[in-house]
């Protein structure tokens, strides 16, 4: 708001006129017209300044903003006003709207039915006012957006609260104006008993300026005024101990406390609502999302078409079904999750990407005298309060006068009544009316008002009992007049009446608060939600993957037949198995050359038997592209290296921070010539030797600082020279600590010294390394391993098996190995995956578990 608000003051105070210069030298002398009339010229831009503040003052005063005693536009002003003298209350029969929207207009509101049909609406709709002021009946609209019946087919009258607003205004408690055409007169204010303002709040936009206060709930908002009452000097955070924020009607969760402080304070503020949602477990490791609360003023139909779209742009995934079930007892959006979806993560991704966590944006402006100000919580109530000593006393002196004047008529009674027999005698002998009230006036001193009434008085009065009734009246007239008197010149006996009619309402209309307010947060991560451990994943060869958690697989002797790892379809197999913790990021390389990557825990959880989930769900592959390599990494630093080899022997080395941003649709890691493929990938810190491993069982190793750092797109450099026939399958690091385990098809391996592997140039063709045969089969994988870790190797039908390193024997490199798989003549090993000394953590409880589940299968 502007600082120099107080210039507009009521709209009639604008800058005085300069004198013209478009002709300074007199030369245009403006003639009267035919009429009479002469025409002065002005500067358009004074005119459009003059104008445009009248404009903007009467959108402001006139329409858009409340008044800060009533809380109240005058729309809604008028329409309680006009319901009142219609006699539409709470205790008589509903109304048609277009009867009560036809008075509105007709003497008060001349801006057309529909705006004053959608106010009338607004407040009839428990949704969008915390006390509704109108009870409707009918067709109002409701919170998926849908429109009101038009005004022919609904009912409306005045709610119980509602008379709370209007109560006491026939006793020239508030001031009035001409109505438009000046044929009646309407209320300024309305006497409002009850804090309107507060605890239904206001929202609306005039010029160069918004209103947008937010509704709280009366009980509180009582408290905080009783307690303004008892200490004028009470602070804002004395008062939030008993106002503790804003109370919306669809309830929801306010985060923090630190944007309603600042609303309280300084008069803006930002609050953030969050929707009531619970995760409820379904049937067979599955999880549902149940919304029964929503933030204020969110559509939930737009809401429930954003998830969809969500879910189907991908940007949410784990969605297996989206449904309303609302009805008159409530909100109920279901959200059902598929099997292995953390309920977290995507109710997280839910409250950062849809409206079931929204700001709303305090602003309290209200009109003060006419004048937009922005208030805090203490001047709002200080306002109310002062309104509410000005009706009482207005009330108070129009009651006193009334006292007052009732008592001078009895007065007048108990002076005929005590002169009875004169006082007939004088009106027998009197000749008219007028002679009869000049003899009263005369004889006994009484006025006009005394003689008349004297005159009116019905024989009855002449009992003894109706005598005693004017008696027993004019004395407590006395009493109230003096108790009105003490109440006009005592500002603590209108505080007290001000506490009386508080407490009743608070008693008759207080309700429990609706919106919970819980601590602020920072935002979460989705990695703040999912607990840090190792998980297994796997991918076959069409395209699915899947996690688990790593001891869901038991540890068995090498020659072992293995689990059933996974349901495959036909010609379906697992290409590649690994560990990786769940808040690593996964690097997925594909044949073609580029990489995608995804957090761990945003790859769908499986069961061990189940199949996974659809690679192509997850990543934005091309036609015909595959995984081929998946690299876990914590984060990516300018001196770790990538090393790539291709299955025609190109191998290259780039930085891993060449990769931290990558988008949708993947990023180029190697420019591949024609038919090559990228088929493995290393992580290295620039100064190992690397060992490249063919299908023929030929193996070479050589200093990775023969290959330089190249960019993304580069294509690499000759790193092994192949027979013909020949394709690289793998390529680890060196390290003379471990040995390379070398694992065939046929389910045959051996471990080898790394020392019985010399070091070459790159480009040569290098050694044998295992003696492939009929027997053994071609080699599909070499890992680097430790006499303390153990393997998991899968074959082609989804048999997996966990074996510890040590059963597995160290010979020379021109040898066949030893059984370590026993695989069926149909089937073959695919994978090999290595799990480190300290990753070989067994729960003998979930062991047991798998062991009973195998027998059972």
């Amino acid at each position: 708001m502007s600082d120099n608000i107080d210039d507009y003051n009521d709209g009639n105070d604008v800058p005085e006129e300069e004198p013209s210069e478009i002709y300074p030298d007199d030369s245009f002398d403006p003639q009267p017209s035919d009429t009479g009339e002469r025409v002065v010229p002005i500067l358009i831009e004074d005119e459009m300044k003059k104008s445009y503040i009248s404009y903007a003052m009467s959108v402001i005063v006139g329409r858009a903003l409340p008044d800060a005693r009533d809380g109240l536009k005058p729309v809604h002003r008028r329409i309680l006003y006009s319901m009142k003298e219609s006699g539409i209350t709470y205790d008589k029969a509903y109304k048609k709207s277009a009867r009560v929207v036809g008075d509105v207009l007709g003497k008060y509101h001349p801006h057309g039915d529909t705006a004053i049909y959608d106010s009338l609406v607004r407040m009839v709709q428990d949704f969008s006012l915390r006390y509704p002021l109108i009870d409707g009946q009918g067709n109002f609209g409701s919170i998926d957006g849908d429109s009101a019946a038009a005004m022919r087919y609904t009912e409306a009258r005045m709610d119980k609260i509602t008379d709370e607003m209007l109560i006491d205004i026939d006793k020239e408690t508030v001031a009035t104006r001409p109505n438009y055409d000046g044929t009646l007169e309407e209320p300024v204010v309305l006497p409002a008993k009850l804090p309107n303002l507060l605890v239904n709040g206001s929202t609306g936009i005039a010029v160069g300026m918004a209103t947008n206060m937010a509704p709280h709930n009366l009980t509180e908002v009582i408290n905080a005024t009783l307690m303004l009452i008892d200490n004028p000097d009470v602070t804002i955070p004395e008062m939030m101990t008993v106002i503790k924020g804003p109370d919306f009607p669809t309830a929801g969760i306010i985060l923090g406390t630190q944007g309603i402080k600042s609303a309280y304070e300084t008069g803006r503020g930002k609050i953030q609502i969050r929707a009531v949602a619970e995760i409820d477990e379904m049937k067979k490791d599955k999880y549902r999302i149940i919304v029964t609360e929503l933030p204020y003023q969110v559509n939930k139909a737009k809401l429930i078409e954003d998830i969809a779209t969500l879910v189907r742009e991908k940007r949410v995934i784990g969605v297996s079904d989206l449904r309303d079930e609302s009805d008159r007892d409530g909100i109920r959006v279901v959200i059902e999750l598929s099997r292995g979806t953390n309920a977290n993560v995507v109710l997280n991704q839910l409250y950062k990407h849809t409206q079931m966590q929204t700001t709303f944006g305090i602003i309290n402006l209200a009109l003060v005298d006419d004048v937009p100000r922005e208030l805090n919580l203490k001047q709002i109530l200080r306002i109310y309060l002062e309104h509410r000593i000005d009706v009482i006393q207005k009330r108070t002196l129009f009651l006193l006068k009334k006292a007052e004047e009732r008592a001078h008529i009895l007065k007048g009674l108990k002076i005929a009544l005590d002169h009875l027999d004169e006082v007939i005698s004088l009106i027998r002998a009197s000749k008219t009316v007028e002679d009869a009230r000049e003899g009263l006036i005369s004889r006994f001193g009484l006025d006009e008002l005394q003689a008349k009434a004297i005159l009116d008085m019905r024989l009855q009065k002449l009992t003894g009992l109706e005598r005693q009734k004017v008696d027993d009246e004019y004395n407590e007239l006395l009493k109230r007049i003096a108790e009105f008197e003490l109440i006009i010149a005592s500002e603590e006996m209108k505080y007290g009446i001000i506490r009386d009619e508080l407490e009743d309402l608070k008693e008759r209309f207080g309700d429990e608060r609706r919106t919970a307010i819980k601590s602020s947060v920072e935002e979460l991560d989705n990695e703040d939600l999912i607990p840090v451990e190792e998980m297994v994943l796997t991918i076959t060869n069409s395209g699915y993957i899947k996690r688990l958690p790593v001891d869901t697989y038991s540890q068995q002797h090498r020659g072992g037949k293995g689990v059933i790892g996974m349901d495959t379809k036909e010609e379906d197999y697992v290409v590649d198995i690994f560990v990786a913790s769940t808040h690593n990021y996964i690097m997925f390389f594909t044949n073609r050359g580029r990489v995608h990557w995804r957090k761990v825990y945003e790859i769908p959880e499986g069961s061990r038997q189940s199949r996974g989930k659809a690679i192509v769900n997850l990543l934005e592959l091309e036609e015909g592209e595959l995984v081929t390599a998946m690299i876990p990494v914590s984060e990516f630093k300018d001196d770790v290296f990538l090393f790539m080899a291709t299955r025609m022997g190109t191998v290259k080395k780039s930085q891993l921070s060449d990769f931290s941003n990558p988008r949708k649709k993947g990023i180029i890691a190697i420019n591949l010539d024609e038919e090559d493929e990228l088929v493995n990938v290393a992580l290295t810190d620039g100064s190992r030797d690397v060992v490249m491993v063919s299908r023929h069982g030929k193996a070479i190793r050589f200093q990775e600082s023969e290959v330089r750092v190249m960019g993304r797109s580069a294509r690499g450099v000759r790193g092994m020279n192949l027979e013909a026939g020949d394709i690289v399958v793998s390529l680890d690091l060196v390290d003379e600590k471990a040995s390379l385990l070398t694992v065939t098809e046929n389910g045959f391996g051996k471990r080898t010294e790394f020392e019985e592997y010399r070091s070459m140039h790159r480009g040569g063709r290098g050694v044998i390394t295992i003696v492939t045969s009929l027997r053994n089969g071609p080699v599909i994988n070499v890992k680097a391993v430790y006499e303390d870790d153990d393997i998991i190797l899968t074959s082609s039908e989804g048999i997996i098996i966990r074996i510890p390193v040590k059963d597995v024997r160290i010979q020379g490199r021109n040898t066949q190995g030893v059984k370590i798989m026993n695989v069926r003549a149909s089937d073959k090993v695919v994978g090999v995956a290595r799990l480190k000394a300290d990753e070989v953590k067994i729960d003998e409880a979930k062991i047991d578990e798998i062991r009973a589940d195998e027998e059972h299968m």
